[in-house]
């Protein structure tokens, strides 16, 4: 079977008809991703047809799972035992992590059959995968341009047709902006719905696994499958919490404002409309909202992710694990691991964020970012009383080529505008495929996200699917 661009479904068909074995697509997945130009992997794991092998003998006896045998791949900052686990970070190269995520732990008794882990910026920050420390993953669109990121590699491992599902993680759009830019979709979870146990924490507060796919089922197969209450994470929700919608949804606001400023493509605002009437057109009504709040969450991202950085990343000192230099003194050990281990991106958000959390700027930086979180926070349940979704782009322009933002952080940040406030106010978000923009001769992807109240990932899916049937 070729499972290029094949979604979940078509394939646990295909394996419950006997059409193909989860060894023959465990063997495929490997062999594509040898031939992969794209640079998506870091590397494949050694058990790929054991556990491939195991998915076949339990279909044997009767167990069943909508995942049993279906390939996946894993970002490389969630933790599986006994394999290896770097963050995309020189400072985790030789890592091998000592248990299992939760979501792993899921995964594997549902049968899925995990291939490998995929390229990502160092420790998720970045929004081009050009930070790994290891290699650039390119977009399987335009080889000249970025996937995305962080979760650049399992994007574009979904859209290379190298797996038809992979993990990532979604800090202020490590999941949808990639997920925009290679053309999947890309689901980031009510805080609290997926356990972050085994994931290798960036922003505590603002961290989420979720998938990316090619198709809204798809995502929402796996989302039921690694979602739930877990007491090893106190942020995760009790099973009884999550509400379903009580009627189907009908209402998707637009904040208009947020779409006014500038640097947002002209093509990116007109696919954007095009989206709006296909929605129309399925029966939805489209209501314009204010929305204030949103607008100022990019500026309380980027002062409450790098403080949380900050104290997060204080555990990699080169005594307890990871590089350790080898120095005289400890004080020397630490300086000279963290110098050598850590990349340049990384190294300026440490230094932001033990700013913003210093004596004399912490009331004026990290204690206003939260109380203005309480703000959006409140301004999101006053908006979700009153529509079922908010819409908005993805992305504020189509990939961008490799390179092209390097020099440029401030722009390179700018790319999380339209992502960041579902983070930071803790609701979900989907980013679905809406058209391509030409660019150079080349048709790029462009991506509708759709934002819903906590616990509703349900709406998303009910209007994901629907915009999708919109599209043909």
């Amino acid at each position: 079977m070729d499972i290029a661009n094949a979604t979940i479904k078509e394939i646990t068909t295909a394996l419950a008809a006997g059409d193909t074995t989860a060894v023959e697509l465990a063997e495929s997945c490997i062999e594509n991703i040898k031939k992969d130009k794209t640079a998506a992997f870091l590397g494949t794991y050694d058990d790929v047809i054991e556990q491939a092998e195991a998915a076949d003998t339990r279909r044997a006896d009767g167990f069943e799972s909508p995942l049993l045998g279906v390939p996946l791949a894993v970002k490389d900052n969630i933790l599986i035992d006994g394999k290896p686990v770097s963050a995309g970070s020189r400072i985790l190269e030789d890592y091998v992590a000592p248990y299992s995520a939760t979501v792993i732990e899921k995964l594997q008794a549902a049968g899925a059959v995990l291939v490998g882990r995929t390229n990502m910026d160092e420790f998720a920050m970045g929004s081009s995968t050009e930070h790994s420390a290891y290699q650039v993953t390119k977009n399987p669109h335009d080889n000249d341009r970025v996937p995305g990121g962080s979760s650049g590699g399992s994007a574009a491992a979904v859209a290379g047709g190298l797996v038809p599902a992979a993990l990532g993680s979604d800090t202020g759009g490590s999941v949808r902006q990639p997920a925009s830019f290679c053309g999947v979709v890309g689901l980031k979870p009510t805080y609290g719905a997926v356990s972050r146990y085994g994931l290798i924490a960036m922003g505590s507060s603002l961290d989420q696994i979720g998938p990316l796919t090619n198709s809204v089922a798809d995502a929402e197969i796996i989302h039921e499958a690694i979602s739930g209450d877990d007491k090893r994470d106190s942020t995760t929700y009790q099973a009884d919490t999550y509400t379903e919608p009580t009627k189907k949804p009908k209402k998707i606001g637009v904040p208009r404002k947020l779409l006014q400023q500038d640097g947002i493509d002209q093509a990116v605002l007109d696919n954007f409309d095009e989206s709006l009437k296909r929605l129309e057109a399925a029966g939805y009504e489209i209501v314009d909202i204010e929305l204030p709040a949103l607008q100022e969450a990019l500026a309380m991202y980027y002062i409450i992710m790098p403080a949380e950085v900050s104290s997060n990343l204080a555990r990699y000192d080169g005594v307890s694990y990871g590089l350790r230099t080898d120095d005289d003194d400890l004080f020397t050990q630490y300086v000279n691991t963290r110098r050598d281990g850590f990349g340049p991106e990384v190294k300026q958000r440490l230094l932001l964020g033990t700013y913003v959390l210093s004596a004399g700027y912490y009331d004026a930086y990290y204690r206003t970012a939260v109380r203005a979180r309480r703000v959006l926070e409140k301004a999101f349940e006053s908006v979700f009383a009153e529509v079922d979704a908010i819409a908005t782009p993805t992305t504020p322009a189509p990939a961008f080529k490799i390179g092209d933002m390097s020099d440029d952080p401030l722009e390179m940040y700018m790319q999380d505008v339209f992502t960041v406030g579902a983070n930071i106010g803790g609701v979900p978000a989907i980013s679905v495929p809406s058209g391509t923009a030409s660019v150079d001769g080349k048709d790029l992807p462009l991506g509708l996200q759709l934002m819903a109240a906590n616990n509703h990932e349900s709406t998303l899916f009910t209007i994901g699917k629907e915009f999708e049937s919109a599209q043909g």
